[in-house]
Order: C-alpha cells, then structure tokens, then sequence
C-alpha cells in the first residue's frame, strides 16, 4: 500500500468539454473566485440530465481534494447534490466523490478519492462535475467557483502511473483467466497463468472450485467451508449484514410494584451492575420525584424513594437530564421544566443534585449553577459524561426565566425567539464550570475571541470516550428543524461540521429531528442509534411512524434499521387489550443502551391522544445480525440442495431419503419462507427431463438462479416431430427415462461421461452462452455418426464412449433405436453441463461470502464487451 503523499497544491486546468450553458454564464466562469459577482459562475440552460463540467489538467496528477466557492448570498441554484468523476480518460471514469453544498456563502472542500482499492494512489487526468439537484429544484444548476488540490510533480506522478498500469494489468488478466475458466479453455487458463505469473484466486479457492464445481464432491466442501468459516474468513460478510429488530414488551407480575404512566422522566444505566435507575417526569397531572432501580437480570423494578424531596432530593420535575458516572457509581441531575405560572424569582434557580447509588443518598452540589459560571435554568437539553477526565458536558436547552407579561410570553411564543444555552463543561474534582462555547445570539459571540455555536433544544449530543469527542445532530430552534451534524473535539476545544455520505440524496436517508429524536453510542462498534417517533408538532404528524436508524461512524453513513408498521391506535393503551408486537408512536419517552448486553430499553412517553394519558410500556429492543452459525447453516442447506436436485435426476429413492434427513435437519421449521422452499424442493421428485423438455419447468428456487431460457434444457436444440418416426422416438426417449427415474441402476451413464472440462459459468454467462448453444449443438451432430464420438472445443474434449450406448442397450436394430439412442445421449449430455452451471451458480454464491482479496474478480469480460 502506498504511503502518504505530501506537498499538496493548487492544480491548474482547462474547460474540456460541458453539457450547455445559459446566457453570459460561461464554463470558464469556475475559474475565478469572485463571491461577490452574481455573473462569475457557470449556469446550465435547463436541470435535465445529464448536466456536467469536464475539467482537464495539463498533466496526470494525484487529485485529493476539490474546492467549491460560493457566491456572498444564498442562491436557489447552488448544488443541493453532485457527483465528481475522475479518470485518465475522458470516457472512462470513476466515481470519486457523491455529496450536497450547503446553501450559504461559506466555500467547501471536499476529499476525493484518490486510491484504489488496493491502496495504491490513483492518477486522473480528466473530472468531471455533474450536477444531480439544486436547492431550487425546478432551477437550473450554477456552479460559482472550482479548485482542485493535489500533487502533480513529474517523477512522483511517473512512478504511480507505472505502479496503476501494472495494478490494471493484472486485474485484465485475472478478467481472462476468470473467463478461459468459465468457458472450460483449460489450456488457455494453464498457458497465462504460466506465462504471467498472475493468479486468479487464493490457492483456498482454487481448491474450493476443484472440489465443488469439477468432482462435485459435496461432502468435502461443507467441511471446507466449515474451516472457512471457524477461521472468521466469512466475518466481514456477516459484518455487513443488516441488523434485524426484535422488540419485547418485558411484562412483570401485578402484584409486583413498578413505575406508573410519565412522560418527560429520565433514564440511565449502570453497566457494570445492569441496573437502570428512573427518575420523575410528569404523568398527565403533576410532575413526579419518583426514584426507581430495573435489575435488567432479574427483571424486576425496584422504588427507591417515592418522594426524593423527602430525603434531600430534588423536587417533582420533568424534562431534566440525567448521566452516571461509572467510577463513582453516582447519579447526576441537571435541569427541569416550569410552567409559566410557576416561573417566579424564587423558582427560577438551576440546582444541581448527585444520588450515589451505593449508600442510597442525595446530596445538592449546588442550588444554583448560573451563580457560579454554569448554565441558567434549562430543559431539552443534553448531558454527557467523560468519566475518564471526570468532566460532564451540557449543551442546548432553552433558557427559563422569570415571569412576564402575558403580551410578551404570548410574542415570544409567536415568534419562536426563545433564548437558548450554550456549551458548558463541569469538572467534578475541582466543582468548577466553564462555558466552552456560547450561544450564537449570546451578546458576547460577536466577538471575535468567542466561539460560538448554533444552540437548539430536543437534540441529541452523545461522547465518544476512544474519539475523545462530542457528536451533536437535530434538534430545534424557533421553528427551524436543525440538520447539521457537529463535531466537537474535547481535547483540542475543536468545532466541526460533518456531512453525512448519503444526506443530500433525500431527507428520508436521515432520521428526522424533532421531539421525538432519543439516540444512544456503541464505541465500541463506532455506531450510533437513533429512535424517532411521533411529532408534537402538528405540521409534522405525516412522520409520526416509530423509526430506528443506525449512524455508522466509520462509513459516515445512516441507514433505517427499522421502521414502524403500528397504527398509532386507542388499543395499546388500554391495559384489557392483548399486548401488540411493538411500542405505538410516542413523545417524551426515553431510551437507554446496555452497552454489556447490547439491548435497548424503552419506557413511558406520551402517546399523543390527549392531553392527561401518558404510557408506562417498558420495552427491548435487540439487534442482530446473522452470526457464524446462521452462516454456516446458509451454507450446508446451499450445498444439500444442490447436491438433492442432483440425486433427483438419477436415483428418485435416493432423493426422498436424502430430502428427508439431510435437507429436512438444516431447514429452520419455524421460517415459513424456509418451510416453503423445503416443500418446493419435495415437488422436483415429480419432474422428469421428458417433461421439462415439453415446455414445463422446474420450481424456481428462493436460493438458486433460474436456467428457464438458458440452455439449460434437453429440448432447447432438438427439432420439432414432424413425422411418425419422430413420435416413436419421443415415446422411446420417455420409455428410457422411465425407467431411470424408477430403476436404481449400479453406474449411471452420466458417470461414464468425462466432464472435467466442462464450463463453469457465472449468472450472468448462463443466461446467453456461447460455449453451451455450441458445445450442443456439435454433440446433436456428432451423436448422429456410429463408434466412438469425439467433440472438441478448444481446448475443452468432452468424450462419449462407445460404452455409453451399451448401457442403453444400444444395438442398431432400428431407426427408432437409434434415433432414441441419441437422443437421451443428447438429453444426458444436456442434464450434465446444465448440472455443471448449476455448481458454479453455487460456487458464486459461496465467494460472494468471502473477502474479495481471496477470490476471483466480481466482474466478468462480457460486462466490457458490446456488439
């Protein structure tokens, strides 16, 4: 793999080719940075696809990053979502980079792929700039300003084009020895690998091809795969696999005490102990300062106190924060909401509170943080803890204060002008707050030795203790959705942006922000997780579907786990009803993660019918993947039912025991879509190759690539009866066939037939194949001429000894014979290459299960040939 490069620079280019343009806004345009000119840009005539810019360099250069400028206003026909293209031709090019502009004034660099999958670095000559949406979707594209970055020294630029011309030699010749391979060129394959020292695959996977596609040999190869599959060659696969939802609704006895309906509480998890502790929120009528304990092992809550106030504690509240600290094995609580009626001097204090689970006591930190350098009274704020460094974040949150005039509260509300809380940290060792970054509207943010930040409430921020770092995402402001997705480096004090890889396409690529947004962190898996539910705001109760979504931090990527088919109904909430499959949609509810057993638990919110009901549903949410076992069972069923389909075509009896105990073991009875295919392949015992040859097919498989239309039968290269001699043939070939399907004979003629160098095929060469209709059609030929028949093609002999007429009783007595004779010659011929694609389908499906390092090329040389 190739090392870092360095001594990155402005790289000069010239306009090569563009799709149109309009008016006075020429291409060239992109070559001047001039934000404040609203005619210095490029801008297409019409948004029909496709539109591009094609940029030409002077030379070959290492291209690792692309500039945008922008012009000083917002503009309706600024790149929503583009693609960026590279290539050292113009006519063949690779995607290096797919994203979305901000609609602002602030100029954006973006990091383009510049290796290759191997990691070598990948010299362009050409990119191409090819607009897919523009924030006005019914305008036309402009692009304002391009730069491109990177390396173009001579003798550097030299020696990386020989490393890639010598990366795409061979991965040509692994395309034609991939392909002499399919098509059975046997000498062919042996003379290249030979002459170019290249090989196609590992050593592994020659043999697994060997052994599978050329012997057949069934039994060996699940014990191959079972090595494979031991040594964790199969995990990143798994890896990869989509995480499947299960939700439980955890019921505990009646007479076992358990918290009531709330909405606006908190929750927060021991994984040490996994314990999870409740506290307050508000059950339709008053706030509660309830404290409860789950023992996630025993399955059983626990009250603590049911009026903390009572023992020190804090007073009834919702909408407050809460984190633990591992170390300490402490509670902390931070903030609460007030009615407007209750908003008075007296009240308006931010008190702190501690709960040490251990000696089960409370104790006030402080009784008002805002007094002593931390935030004032908030809610809908967030609170993360950095147990290493002992320091606890907030951020967010709307700002609570004192009562006013009813004009004015009713104005602000009006106007959404709300005051909001900025960044604070609070280390505490030392019981010391600093605030790290202030509000954007803040009176000090215009200075220009404060930093500021974008404050919203409802959002998430989450701290990654190995990144050392905060992500923040969502949220609300006023009446603005908030969808950035913030950064923020707790150790180096900085603030960044990050664009997710599949944002801009489509809103619905992302969670919606809002009310409902309750996210959690795996740092070890570098994921985030993300529930959304029902909106409070009725402009948005078109989006009130429960929906999981998993942020990957290392593909930079969100993807929807799960989304709700719950109709958000009377039913659930109603304790005589039969408990449903999953939670209905919700507010104010909250979400932890026992990072130990790695399961989410769900309790209470607000279902949104009225204005008193709240829930007191406690759900799990587990998710899975498929494991080693899963896989390994994948591909023994794989393997078995190739091997049954085979059994079927010489020895029925065989089959039915074969069905019965080898297949029916690996068959999941409890998967109806498994229990359907096992009784689809039961049917095959009634297909002969007479009938599939008249027109009827096989069952097509859930797992296995149809071959109707493919060469695959018999009949595909005989001619149609056109006299009585033909019929008497026809009734011969189905006498013959009779009686193998009925007669368990010792040897087979399908075993006299050396079939070693047969084509293996991938799918997409068993749909249109050359090899097959020709292979056939000079066996049709042959099998007409008496002795020995010989077929060569290429370096591919299939030969049909003359024993192979005796075991049908061959003698020329008539015609009829004769012509029967060849014909089931023909058919078994047919049935043996058919069973040869068939092995290679599977061996595909096999590869497709390992690393990509390890195995032939996906891609075929016919994906580059067009006639």
């Amino acid at each position: 793999m190739a090392g870092p490069i360095s001594d990155i620079k402005k790289l000069e280019y010239d306009i090569h080719k563009y799709s149109s343009y309009s008016s006075s806004y020429l291409p060239e345009n992109i070559r001047e940075d001039n934000p404040s000119n609203q005619t210095s840009r490029w801008s297409s005539n019409t948004n029909t696809p496709p539109q591009f810019l094609i940029l030409k360099l002077d030379r070959p250069a290492i291209v690792t990053r692309i500039k945008f400028g922008k012009y000083e206003k917002t503009h309706v026909c600024n790149l929503r979502k583009f693609k960026v293209l590279g290539g050292l031709e113009e006519d063949r090019m690779m995607l290096l980079f797919e994203g979305g502009l901000k609609n602002d004034s602030v100029p954006e660099i973006f990091n383009l792929k510049h290796r290759t999958n191997s990691g070598e670095l990948l010299p362009i000559k050409f990119v191409q700039i090819v607009p897919l949406l523009s924030w006005g979707p019914s305008f036309n594209f402009c692009i304002w300003y391009v730069e491109l970055l990177g390396i173009e020294d001579s003798m550097f630029i030299l020696t990386n084009l020989r490393k890639y011309n010598m990366l795409r030699e061979v991965e040509i010749v692994r395309l034609f020895l991939k392909h002499c391979r399919q098509q059975g060129y046997v000498r062919a394959f042996g003379v290249l690998q030979e002459e170019t020292g290249v090989l196609l695959e590992d050593d592994k996977m020659t043999e697994l091809h060997e052994i599978l596609v050329n012997r057949g040999d069934f039994k060996k190869t699940e014990e191959m795969l079972m090595d494979f599959i031991a040594r964790g060659l199969m995990d990143d696969y798994l890896e990869r696999q989509e995480y499947k939802p299960h939700w439980n609704l955890q019921l505990t006895s009646e007479n076992e005490p358990r918290p009531g309906r709330r909405g606006g509480h908190q929750l927060i998890i021991d994984p040490q102990t996994s314990t999870i502790y409740l506290y307050g929120g508000w059950d339709g009528n008053e706030d509660l300062s309830d404290l409860w304990s789950y023992d996630v092992r025993s399955n059983r809550w626990t009250m603590i106190h049911e009026r903390s106030e009572l023992f020190d504690g804090p007073t009834p509240r919702a909408c407050h924060k809460m984190v633990y600290d591992t170390s300490s094995s402490q509670i902390f609580m931070l903030g609460r909401y007030l009615d407007s009626a209750s908003r008075t001097e007296e009240n308006i204090n931010s008190d702190f509170y501690l709960y040490n689970t251990v000696t089960k006591s409370w104790f006030m930190i402080c009784s008002d943080t805002s007094q002593v350098g931390g935030p004032q009274l908030v809610f809908d704020h967030q609170m993360c803890i950095d147990v290493e460094k002992q320091t606890i974040y907030v951020f967010g949150g709307r700002i609570l204060e004192p009562k006013v005039s009813l004009s004015f509260r009713n104005e602000e509300e009006t106007t959404g002008q709300y005051r909001y809380s900025g960044l604070f940290s609070y280390h505490i060792s030392t019981h010391t707050w600093t605030h790290i970054l202030v509000d954007c509207e803040h009176p000090s943010a215009s200075s220009p030795h404060v930093q500021s930040i974008r404050s919203r409430v409802t959002h998430s921020m989450l701290f990654h203790h190995k990144h050392r770092k905060l992500y923040i995402f969502g949220g609300q402001r006023g009446k603005e959705y908030m969808v950035d997705f913030l950064i923020y480096d707790v150790d180096s004090n900085e603030l960044s942006s990050m664009t997710p890889e599949n944002s801009n396409a489509d809103a619905k690529n992302v969670p919606q922000s809002g009310f409902t947004q309750r996210a959690t962190i795996d740092c070890q898996k570098d994921e985030i997780y993300v529930l959304t539910s029902l909106s409070k705001e009725k402009e948005r109760r078109d989006l009130n579907i429960n929906s999981f979504w998993l942020f990957s931090l290392t593909k930079k990527e969100w993807s929807c786990v799960y989304k709700s088919e719950h109709s958000n109904g009377e039913n659930c909430y109603q304790k005589n009803q039969s408990p449903c499959h999953e939670p209905c949609p919700r507010y104010a509810h909250q979400i932890v993660y026992d990072t130990t057993n790695q399961v989410h638990f769900l309790f209470g919110g607000n279902p949104g019918t009225n204005s008193n009901l709240r829930l007191d549903d406690f759900w799990v949410l587990k998710l899975e993947k498929p494991n080693r076992e899963n896989i390994l069972r994948y591909c023994k069923y794989l393997l078995r039912k190739q091997e049954y389909e085979e059994i079927t075509k010489n020895d029925p009896l065989s089959a039915i025991v074969y069905l019965q105990t080898k297949l029916y073991d690996i068959i999941d009875h409890g998967d109806p879509v498994q229990l359907k295919e096992f009784h689809k392949l039961a049917s095959l015992l009634f297909k002969s190759d007479i009938t599939a040859g008249e027109g009827e097919t096989e069952p097509i498989s859930l797992l296995t690539c149809s071959l109707v239309g493919s060469n695959g039968g018999g009949s595909k290269h005989k001619q149609k009866p056109s006299s009585r001699e033909d019929e008497n043939c026809r009734k011969g070939e189905a006498n013959i066939a009779a009686k193998v399907m009925r007669v368990e004979s010792p040897k087979s003629v399908i075993d006299e037939l050396d079939t070693s160098s047969i084509s293996s095929m991938s799918s997409s060469d068993c749909s249109n194949s050359l090899a097959t209709t020709t292979f056939t059609q000079k066996t049709n030929a042959e099998s007409s001429t008496r002795g020995t028949n010989v077929s060569k093609t290429g370096s591919s002999a299939i030969k049909i000894e003359s024993t192979a007429a005796s075991a049908f009783d061959s003698k020329q007595t008539t015609p009829s014979t004769s012509h029967a004779i060849a014909g089931t010659r023909n058919r078994i011929i047919d049935q043996q290459f058919e069973m040869k694609i068939r092995r290679c389908l599977l061996f595909n499906k096999l590869v497709d299960l390992m690393p990509e390092a390890l195995c032939q090329p996906k891609k075929n040389i016919s994906d580059y040939v067009l006639l």
